[in-house]
């Protein structure tokens, strides 16, 4: 008697939960291995019966999240403000916390600019692209440049922009370096740097720690180092007008805002929390 999609779902949770992963990774699994299906496709074949070489690409992919894979780095995708982004363990996982980083910058970039100017924007970071593909996609009147210091991360987020169809300008180097150098003035930055302290890297989550890249997570001793150094690259770059947003660490955000005044003493500066209450995002509105 065949065993049929239901039971393997089943199984793939139970051995999941009882190897303690999160359960729900068997739907995303499952799904991947169906051909990337659709939740409403997968749950109407629930009861089909799943072909044996089905049935052990599942226990293959299951055993290789139990091993401490990103069911995303397994798929090869995860989705981002509504749009699926390809993913490899050159880039970090676009998180939700970052979406709500864009939304709000979006907003901001409504409010501050008038529609029908051009507007230089830079993500500085790119990874996956999550970042500088949905800014230029929502707003036509972006001019979006994405800055990576991986030629890896870089490779990605241009098939994510050719895929998504969106016009985004790729530039390799460190941090605001390849502005300074080619004297580029910017209307908004943007970026989700890495800003794990290098203490509680080793205490993060295996799959984590040991499959995405450490150059997006470690933030250095205490977490700030890239924000030290964009306060300093920062006013190199900026027109007298312009937009920066961050995301933070939990717990990081009064220092970031700190900078960022110290740094633009007339700016206006705030904290943002994401909807579970945390200080993720710091915004900075520097001129009139």
């Amino acid at each position: 008697m065949s065993t049929k999609v239901h039971e393997a779902l089943a199984w793939a949770s139970s051995f999941l939960a009882d190897h303690n992963r999160e359960a729900f990774a068997a739907e995303i699994l499952m799904r991947h291995v169906l051909g990337d299906v659709s939740r409403t496709d997968m749950l109407m074949r629930l009861h089909d019966p799943i072909s044996e070489e089905k049935y052990e690409e599942l226990k293959s992919v299951v055993d290789r999240h139990v091993d401490g894979e990103p069911v995303q780095y397994i798929t090869g995708r995860e989705d981002f403000y509504g749009r699926t982004f390809s993913v490899n363990e050159e880039v970090l996982i676009p998180r939700p916390e970052t979406e709500e980083l864009v939304e709000h910058m979006l907003t901001l970039i409504s409010e501050h600019f008038s529609g029908g100017e051009q507007v230089a924007v830079a993500d500085i970071g790119t990874g996956s692209g999550a970042i500088s593909v949905t800014m230029a996609l929502e707003n036509k009147d972006l001019k979006v440049y994405t800055v990576d210091i991986a030629k890896e991360s870089i490779e990605v987020a241009r098939g994510n922009a050719r895929k998504l169809g969106a016009d985004v300008e790729f530039l390799h180097g460190d941090l605001l370096k390849p502005f300074i150098d080619k004297n580029i003035k910017l209307d908004v930055v943007v970026s989700n740097p890495p800003y794990i302290p290098d203490a509680e890297i080793a205490v993060l989550d295996t799959i984590v720690k040991d499959k995405e890249p450490m150059r997006a997570l470690s933030g250095g001793e205490d977490g700030y180092d890239f924000y030290r150094r964009f306060m300093e690259e920062l006013p190199l770059v900026l027109k007298e007008r312009a937009l920066v947003g961050f995301e933070v660490g939990a717990g990081q955000g009064a220092t970031v805002a700190s900078m960022l005044k110290d740094t633009f003493q007339a700016a206006t500066v705030y904290v943002k929390y994401d909807i579970s209450g945390k200080d993720r995002m710091v915004f900075a509105v520097v001129g009139k």
